[in-house]
């Protein structure tokens, strides 16, 4: 019997720690996986970053969340690891055991102060120019004299 409170209680718990029902099938649904851990802390994106040493092992124990951007538009299809900020990143991958919450890393000079976000295979991705000519020449049809 107390195996089926315990279960029910974890399952009211996954829920709540989803934000409803809805919010977890659609989590479902996106990750293919339901967690509920301890809520460690937000970085300045609206990410959430969680924590459950207790039920999943080494590796596992700990991710993210990810949120909708500035715009509004949910990025939880288009999820990217340099969605992460630096400060988190060391955290979530086992560097340190300490989170940014709790130790924030000291500023360096070389470390730039705006997180940048992976643009590749977008519009805005960087296009270099060509600075040699073509070898090959695409033909140009002689304009008729009678026109």
């Amino acid at each position: 019997m107390a195996e089926y409170v315990n279960l029910v209680r974890r399952a009211l718990g996954q829920i709540r720690g989803h934000g409803g029902v809805r919010d977890l099938c659609r989590h479902f649904i996106r990750v293919k996986d339901v967690k509920t851990g301890t809520l460690i802390g937000t970085d300045k994106y609206g990410n959430r970053y969680y924590e459950d040493k207790k039920h999943y092992f080494f590796g596992r124990h700990r991710w993210v969340i990810y949120t909708t951007d500035m715009n509004g538009k949910d990025t939880s299809d288009e999820v990217d690891g340099t969605m992460v900020p630096a400060e988190w990143h060391g955290w979530l991958h086992s560097m340190t055991d300490h989170p940014p919450t709790t130790h924030p890393p000291e500023p360096k000079k070389f470390l730039a102060e705006t997180h940048q976000f992976n643009v590749s295979a977008t519009p805005q991705q960087y296009v270099p120019f060509s600075t040699t000519r073509k070898k090959i020449h695409e033909w140009i049809p002689p304009k008729a004299e009678n026109q």
